[in-house]
């Protein structure tokens, strides 16, 4: 079994430690232009599609080069921003979920997530995880879309297993309609959790194939998630 986590709102909350340091960096990059996310769709999606959809409404470079740097600039502002003052908190029941499923046989993790790679290994870190226990990972520039994300985290499982894994086998945790979508997409499952901006109510009518409001109390979790085992 492949189970994939999305970190931001799922996870961790970091009081938007990601969305403030990203704004450091195009200001930086840009001195004299002020930038801010008004009408700018977040939950769920790529960073590489925020960052695109910034540079698009602030009048700004586009190239590959200048997302380059941007990715630089803003994974140095996030670290800067979170030595001086940890804002990332793990939800409950995630340490606990995270260290009885890495002691389950037949149980991979990983992390398939909108963030970069070095941003989002950052915020897994300082919500008090080990990154090394999510060891199949898609990111944001793994893909276009989160629904390509699926895929690429099915490819490195093969890569590192040297087998395919069933896709009813895989499940995906998040807490947005995108989580769920790439995760059905793909013929995977998805449980979704409902600490981030969706309702439980929300999560249900996007067809998720369990929500729950927590990811504490383990236990039952645990126990929907195993079943999926074989």
């Amino acid at each position: 079994m492949l189970v994939l986590f999305d970190i931001d709102g799922t996870l961790l909350q970091s009081q938007h430690a990601g969305m403030h340091a990203m704004v450091d960096a195009f200001e930086e990059l840009h001195i004299g232009k002020t930038f801010s996310f008004d009408g700018i769709d977040i939950a769920g999606r790529l960073d590489t599609l925020i960052w695109k959809d910034m540079t698009r409404r602030h009048e700004v470079a586009d190239d590959a080069d200048s997302h380059e740097v941007f990715r630089e600039t803003y994974q140095r502002h996030l670290a800067k921003r979170l030595q001086d003052k940890n804002t990332v908190k793990a939800f409950d029941g995630v340490a606990e979920l995270v260290e009885r499923l890495v002691q389950e046989p037949n149980v991979e993790l990983g992390l398939l997530t909108g963030n970069y790679p070095a941003t989002g290994r950052l915020k897994v870190e300082f919500a008090g995880l080990r990154a090394d226990h999510f060891q199949v990972n898609a990111f944001a520039g793994d893909g276009t879309t989160r629904r390509d994300l699926p895929p690429i985290a099915l490819r490195r499982y093969r890569e590192k297993h040297g087998r395919d894994i069933e896709r009813e086998r895989v499940i995906i945790i998040g807490d947005t309609p995108h989580d769920v979508d790439c995760a059905h997409h793909n013929g995977c499952l998805c449980l979704a959790v409902s600490t981030g901006q969706f309702s439980a109510e929300q999560l249900r009518q996007c067809g998720a194939d369990h929500v729950v409001e927590s990811l504490s109390p383990v236990e039952p979790i645990l126990l929907w998630l195993l079943q999926h085992r074989r």
